[in-house]
């Protein structure tokens, strides 16, 4: 199956590059992870995430309702729902990942070959400690589990199919598109 998923650590820019392709790419269709957090200010059900209790993300699970998901931050799990994949396919459009790199190689793996995997690299842990601060939610305790978590998954960079250095976000998308157009054609 097509898809592109976009990952990378928290704060790398891989939503923010997933939008402006959402506006770019017509044939690129959004997959709503679900989620056993609770929303953020401004996120909305159903359109950033299946905000799911942790009874009906358990009920899920034992149906065989997730193609991949894991437990991420401060305890919350986060998935890609089988229901999801479904939907995006009926509508012709190839389906667009934003997720986090364990979800990602699990995805990519269950996908195959036609998927692509394209990792955002921040250009520092330092640039990435202050993208995380400006979003103005991470705790102390968060950001320290962020910080540790993406050095970790730097570690895991040459498991994607492709790497994509984010220190300008024009430039950067510039990239994207160059890969995009080759992929879509």
């Amino acid at each position: 199956m097509k898809a592109l998923l976009l990952t990378g650590p928290s704060g790398s820019g891989k939503t923010t590059l997933a939008q402006a392709l959402l506006l770019r790419y017509p044939q690129l269709a959004f997959s709503i992870s679900a989620t056993t957090r609770p929303p953020r200010p401004g996120e909305v059900p159903g359109k950033d995430y299946y905000f799911l209790e942790e009874t009906e993300f358990e009920a899920e699970i034992q149906k065989g309702g997730f193609v991949e998901w894991e437990k991420l931050f401060s305890g919350h799990r986060y998935g890609t729902l089988r229901r999801e994949l479904e939907r995006i396919h009926s509508t012709g459009k190839i389906p667009l990942f934003v997720k986090d790199v364990k979800g990602t190689l699990s995805l990519k793996n269950t996908l195959g070959k036609e998927a692509i995997s394209v990792f955002v690299l921040p250009p520092s842990i330092e640039a990435l400690r202050e993208r995380l601060l400006k979003r103005g939610y991470t705790t102390d305790t968060d950001l320290r589990e962020r910080l540790t978590r993406a050095e970790e998954e730097m570690q895991m960079l040459p498991r994607f199919d492709y790497v994509l250095y984010n220190e300008d976000l024009p430039k950067a998308l510039a990239r994207l598109d160059i890969l995009l157009k080759r992929y879509l054609s």
